[in-house]
C-alpha cells in the first residue's frame, strides 16, 4: 500500500483529539480512564477490563474461560490469574506459555464465545513470523546446557549482598570517603538488583521476584504496568509505562503539548531522584480516596523497601535517624539511576513505533509490533552482567519474556533467520546513541509515515 501522506496524518490526528480513539489502530477503542486519576497499575486492570469484553471472566482471543478452579493450581502462580480476572489476556497466554500442551489445559475451563470483537490490533496466526518463531524457540532450548540460568542467580544474589554490606558502611564508617563510596556502591547495587529482579518478575512465582521491592516499590505492581502492559503492547496507548509520565513527559508525538513538554529531559532529570519515594507515597494516598484499596491490594512484601533502613540501623549501630537519612540518599540516588537506564533502555528511538505512526496494516502479527518497538544495543548485549543491569538482549526479552536472561543469547540464530524470512526491522545502535535519541523523541511531535520508516 502506498504511503497516504500529510493528509492521512492530518485526519487522522483530528479524529484522534475529537474522539480520542488511536490513529495508527483507529479500529480500537480509545483505552478508558488511561488520561484519568493516578494511572496506577489496579486503574489500568480497571479500564482494561472495561474495554474487553471478557465479561468478569478471562477472554483469550474470541472465547471466554472461567478459571475460578484453575487459579491456585497455576504452574505460574496465582497471582497472575488474580490480576487479570475480567480481562483479555490473549497477549499472555500466547507469549507466556510455550509449550503447545496448554491448550489442551485451557479447553477444559471453557465457558462460551466472545460477544465482542477483540480491542487488540494483534493477531498470532499460524506459521506468521511470531509462530514460526516460538516453534523454533521450543526446538532451540532443547539443545541449551542444563544450569545455564545459574549465571543470572549468582549476578542478582551478589548486588543484594554488596547492597547489604556497603548501605551499612555508609553508615558505619567515620572515614568520608569510605562512607562516600560505600553510598555511591549501595546505590548502584540497589539499582542494579532491581533492574536484574525483572529477569524474575515475568516468571513463577519465586523469592527472588521480592528484590524488587528493596527500593520502596511493589513488584506485584510492576507485573502490570511492565509485564502486562508495557511488555504486550510497547509504544501504544495501552503501555502504562508511557501513559503514567504524562502529560510532564510525552514519548508518544503529539502535535499539541504543553509548553513545558519541551523540557522533559529537564523534567525527567528532576524527577528521577524520587520516583521511588513518590510512587510509595501514590500507594498510601490511595488507600484514603479508593474503597478497599487497602484490603484488596496490599501485601506484606510491599513493606519489604522499610526494612533497609531498619537493617541499616540495627547492623551499623548508628542512631535512627542518621541511618534513615543515608537510606533516603541511596534510595534517591538508586532511583535516579533505575529510572535513567530504564527510560534508555530499548524503545525511544525516532525509527521506532510509536502510537500515531502511519501503518501499512491496522491489525498486525505480534511478535512483528514487538520487534519494531525495540531497538537493541550492542555495546550491552556482549556481557551478562550488563545485560542483566541494563535491560539487555531487549528484543529477544520482549518475545520471550518468562525466559531467563541467560538463555536468550542462544536463541540469536533462529532469531535473525526469522527476521530475514519475514522482512522484519530488527534495529541495533549503541547506549550512548539510544540516549541522545530518547532525548530526540521527547521532543518529536510529528509520527512517522511509512517512508520514514523505512
Amino acid at each position: 500500500m502506498a504511503p497516504r501522506g500529510d493528509n492521512y496524518l492530518e485526519i487522522a490526528h483530528q479524529r484522534a483529539v475529537e474522539k480520542k480513539t488511536h490513529v495508527s489502530f483507529p479500529q480500537l477503542k480509545y483505552p478508558s480512564l488511561r488520561d484519568e486519576g493516578f494511572k496506577d497499575p489496579i486503574q489500568w486492570l480497571t479500564g482494561k477490563a472495561l474495554d474487553d469484553g471478557a465479561e468478569g471472566l478471562w477472554r483469550v482471543h474470541d472465547k471466554i474461560y472461567d478459571l475460578d478452579s484453575f487459579i491456585l493450581h497455576h504452574p505460574g502462580g496465582s497471582e497472575w490469574l488474580e490480576l487479570t480476572k475480567g480481562t483479555d489476556i490473549t497477549e499472555a497466554f500466547e507469549v507466556h506459555h510455550l509449550n503447545p500442551s496448554i491448550y489442551k489445559i485451557l479447553e477444559k475451563y471453557y465457558v462460551k464465545p466472545a460477544a465482542t470483537p477483540r480491542n487488540s490490533p494483534f493477531t498470532f496466526k499460524k506459521d506468521d513470523f511470531y509462530d514460526s518463531l516460538k516453534k523454533d524457540v521450543v526446538e532451540e532450548l532443547k539443545k541449551i546446557p542444563k544450569g545455564v540460568g545459574t549465571r543470572t542467580d549468582q549476578i542478582i544474589d551478589g548486588l543484594l549482598f554488596t547492597l547489604l554490606v556497603t548501605s551499612v558502611l555508609a553508615c558505619y564508617s567515620s572515614n568520608y570517603w569510605v562512607a562516600t563510596v560505600s553510598y555511591f556502591i549501595a546505590s548502584l547495587s540497589m539499582a542494579w538488583a532491581m533492574v536484574a529482579s525483572h529477569n524474575y518478575i515475568h516468571r513463577k512465582s519465586n523469592w527472588r521476584m521480592y528484590v524488587f521491592n528493596i527500593g520502596l516499590w511493589s513488584y506485584r505492581d510492576f507485573r502490570v504496568s511492565h509485564a502486562l502492559s508495557h511488555h504486550l503492547f510497547p509504544n501504544t496507548l495501552m503501555d502504562l509505562e508511557i501513559s503514567g509520565f504524562e502529560p510532564l513527559v510525552h514519548w508518544i508525538p503529539k502535535r499539541n503539548v504543553p509548553i513545558h513538554a519541551n523540557f522533559a529531559f529537564l523534567i525527567e532529570n528532576a524527577l528521577f531522584p524520587f520516583l521511588f519515594i513518590l510512587t510509595f507515597m501514590k500507594k498510601v494516598i490511595l488507600n484514603f480516596i479508593r474503597k478497599d484499596y487497602f484490603k484488596d491490594h496490599y501485601r506484606w512484601h510491599d513493606m519489604i523497601g522499610l526494612s533497609i533502613p531498619i537493617w541499616m540501623w540495627i547492623v551499623s549501630g548508628v542512631p535512627f535517624v542518621e541511618a534513615f537519612k543515608m537510606w533516603l540518599w541511596i534510595n534517591c540516588t538508586a532511583s535516579y539511576i533505575f529510572y535513567t537506564i530504564g527510560s534508555n533502555a530499548a524503545h525511544h528511538h525516532p525509527k521506532l513505533f510509536h502510537d500515531g505512526d502511519e501503518l501499512r496494516e491496522p491489525i498486525r502479527d505480534w511478535g512483528v509490533h514487538e520487534v519494531e518497538a525495540v531497538i537493541d544495543r550492542t555495546d550491552i548485549n556482549d556481557n551478562l552482567f550488563k545485560v542483566m543491569t541494563f535491560f539487555g538482549d531487549h528484543t529477544l526479552h520482549h518475545l520471550f519474556p518468562t525466559l531467563d536472561h541467560g538463555l536468550l543469547p542462544y536463541l540469536y540464530p533462529v532469531f535473525l533467520k526469522n527476521v530475514e524470512k519475514f522482512k522484519v526491522k530488527f534495529r541495533t545502535t549503541t547506549q550512548f546513541n539510544l540516549f541522545i535519541q530518547q532525548i530526540k523523541v521527547t521532543m518529536k511531535r510529528e509520527p512517522n509515515l511509512l517512508s520514514d520508516s523505512e
